[in-house]
C-alpha cells in the first residue's frame, strides 16, 4: 500500500465509515423512548455485556487448559 493511499484510508476512509454507523456513545441512544422501551433497552445491553464477559472468561479457561495440559 502506498503511503498515499495509507494516508487516505487513515484520514478519509475512517471518517467516512463512523458517520455511516453512526456515534459510538450510547447516551441518550433511547431519549423520548417510554420508560419500559428505556429499561429493556438497558436489560438488553446489560445480556449483550454479560455474554462478552462469558465468551472472554470462556476463551481463557480453553487457553489455561490448553497451556496445562
Amino acid at each position: 500500500m502506498s503511503k498515499l493511499s495509507q494516508w487516505f484510508h487513515r484520514t478519509f476512509h475512517d471518517w467516512f465509515f463512523r458517520s455511516m454507523i453512526g456515534p459510538a456513545q450510547t447516551r441518550g441512544a433511547v431519549h423520548g423512548a417510554d420508560e419500559f422501551a428505556r429499561e429493556q433497552w438497558k436489560r438488553d445491553l446489560e445480556n449483550r455485556k454479560r455474554f462478552t464477559r462469558e465468551q472472554r472468561e470462556r476463551k481463557r479457561a480453553e487457553r489455561e487448559s490448553r497451556r496445562a495440559s
